[in-house]
């Protein structure tokens, strides 16, 4: 822990706005923030209350504090960004993927200009069109253009020294300007079609398109003619693929998601009204623990500082704090005036939609990755010194104030999840609400088979609860001889957030905590989470199914006519609960025995 005098420093700090900067001993910057009040902001790291468990271990060591003064907060945001570029603090949100973006180059200065795919600094002898959010996104569009447009992608080099038309040419992808089977005139026309369409103007396009058509058909060159129909006709169904709104919208969609201590941004760029990309970033968390302070930290490190284009528009999944703040940098930075929101409807809702579902697909693929599983299997095994294991499965028990009970188990192995093995336990005949006992029911059910060879011994067992739970689990274990099992249990801890979680070692006794950035927690988050999404699934069909059934239904001698004389004679379910014996007795068909029966089932408890 360091020395740091914080009352001293912050005696004499001044509560106009700007960027403070957290070094360690070495120097080295720790964190770096922006604020509208200096002194406000800073004395709040200080304050030995309601901080979580990772601000307060950056805090212990802060050596000193560097400030800087801002005119504005839009100014100190913009330097909070630029410092966080260039000295990547660890306890700051990083995006991991810094490249260039990719942009189609149009090398103007040749007779015959080609299309091509580049990336990292602009070339000043031509045009460039982007960036695009992917280099899937240029491919895609290269490859439009060369079969509607037949513009050349051949370097110069190969151009020049052509004596017969390519491949490319026999196929219908090149007009073969590098032998003159298409003149300089025509072929810049198909160029001038071109800009049109990567510059989003797609109606502009249209509209030539079609008066050049009815031209040619006037002319009564037809061939030429319906060389421009057949364009006009693979352009829009193409489109028709991606155009979810008519008008012109320059917009980008923001979703994040989290997942087993991991989180995903997706960016869905719209332009001239066309889904052009989609991309997914991973960005290092930092201090941040919820979705709408991530969000807000990605988006300014995303777009300021940065060659990426600022849309006219930029719509976000979660509300953030500074909304407006984040809006004039970004509009300062444009030199034109940027919309952000987060309240939307209609077409751009389904933006916001399709961002959701990309950062939950993204995720997804990233904690299923071969990759990933199998760094996190070996860290792992590395920090409770146990071989990889092969096969792990977890517990985790769903109710509503003991209704409807469910023990889920869920299966892992070196590639992740393993689906088909996963198995739901029906939990009866105990108290309600006594997670204790229900754990015990269905782990007893459990191994009792995985004893009898029924099913697959794990290597390793997590219990999603505390020491409790995990007790539970050790005697099951012991009574039925499966000790070569390693057990561990999984508390949410303090503050109840995920990266903090408190781990039982049911062989030594040990507690620990992992770094938020371990694999091996991401591996123990993503099989808990998958656990308890399986039994809340399961604990809802349940409870639906069991709501939706009648108290009067496996009453032993009241079938169907029964049921149906009671409920007419008491007018509904409520009046016939609230009756007597005798009452119920006195309904056409009922006697005294089945009316205690009635009774009986009506008032359980």
């Amino acid at each position: 822990m360091s020395d740091f005098d914080h009352r001293t420093f912050l005696k004499h700090l001044t509560t106009r706005p700007g960027v403070y900067q957290m070094r360690d001993t070495a120097g080295r910057i720790l964190y770096v923030g922006k604020a509208k009040n200096l002194k406000s902001r800073v004395s709040s790291y200080f304050r030995g209350q309601g901080l979580s468990t990772k601000t307060l271990a950056m805090v212990q060591r802060i050596a000193d504090i560097g400030i800087t003064v801002c005119r504005n907060e839009v100014e100190a945001l913009i330097l909070e960004q630029t410092l966080i570029k260039s000295e990547r603090p660890p306890y700051n949100i990083l995006l991991r993927d810094d490249k260039s973006y990719p942009y189609v180059f149009m090398n103007t200065g040749h007779p015959y200009p080609g299309l091509y795919y580049r990336r990292g600094q602009r070339q000043p002898d031509g045009k460039t069109f982007g960036p695009f959010p992917s280099a899937g996104a240029v491919k895609s569009t290269l490859n439009l253009i060369q079969k509607t447009f037949q513009i050349r992608q051949c370097e110069d080099s190969v151009f020049s020294n052509r004596s017969r038309p390519c491949l490319q040419y026999q196929i219908g992808r090149c007009s073969g300007p590098c032998v003159g089977l298409i003149s300089e005139t025509q072929y810049a026309e198909d160029l001038d079609h071109v800009k049109l369409f990567l510059e989003g103007r797609s109606q502009d396009l249209f509209r030539v398109l079609e008066a050049k058509m009815d031209a040619a058909a006037a002319a009564l060159a037809f061939e030429q003619a319906s060389r421009y129909r057949d364009v006009i006709a693979r352009l829009r169904r193409v489109l028709s693929e991606q155009v979810m709104e008519s008008d012109l919208s320059d917009l980008d969609a923001l979703a994040v998601v989290h997942d087993a201590g991991l989180a995903c941004v997706a960016v869905v760029s719209i332009r001239g009204g066309r889904v052009i990309g989609v991309s997914a970033h991973f960005p290092e968390q930092g201090l941040l623990e919820t979705n709408a302070e991530l969000l807000e930290a990605f988006i300014a490190q995303y777009y300021l500082g940065s060659e990426r284009p600022i849309p006219s528009e930029v719509l976000l999944a979660e509300s953030i704090a500074d909304l407006s703040l984040v809006g004039s940098a970004l509009s300062e930075a444009a030199r034109r005036r940027v919309r952000i929101t987060d309240a939307v409807r209609g077409i751009r809702a389904q933006y916001l939609d399709l961002a959701r579902t990309n950062a939950m697909e993204s995720l997804s693929a990233r904690l299923a990755s071969r990759d990933g599983q199998a760094k996190r299997i070996a860290d792992f095994a590395a920090r409770f010194a146990l071989e990889p294991p092969r096969r792990l499965e977890c517990f985790d028990i769903s109710h509503t104030q003991g209704e409807a009970t469910v023990a889920s188990c869920v299966v892992f192995d070196a590639q992740g999840p393993v689906k088909r093995d996963y198995r739901i336990f029906n939990i009866e005949g105990i108290t309600a609400g006594d997670d204790y006992a229900a754990m015990r029911q269905a782990l007893q059910r459990r191994y009792q088979r995985v004893r009898a060879g029924e099913e697959q011994t794990p290597d390793v067992l997590i219990i999603d609860g505390g020491l409790g739970q995990l007790r539970e689990a050790t005697t099951i274990l012991r009574t039925l001889g499966l000790t070569n099992i390693f057990l561990l249990g999984v508390a949410k801890g303090v503050t109840r957030k995920a990266g903090f979680e408190l781990l039982h070692r049911a062989d030594t006794g040990e507690e620990c905590r992992l770094d938020p950035t371990a694999p091996a927690l991401h591996l123990i988050q993503h099989i808990r989470d998958e656990a308890h999404r399986f039994a809340i699934t399961k604990h809802r069909q349940a409870r639906g199914k069991a709501r939706n059934t009648s108290p009067l239904e496996g009453i032993p001698g009241i079938g169907p006519k029964r049921r149906q004389a009671l409920l007419r004679h008491f007018g509904g379910l409520q009046l016939l609960s609230s009756a007597s014996v005798s009452e119920i007795a006195k309904v056409q068909g009922m006697s005294q025995h089945s009316a205690e029966l009635v009774y009986s089932a009506l008032h359980r408890e």
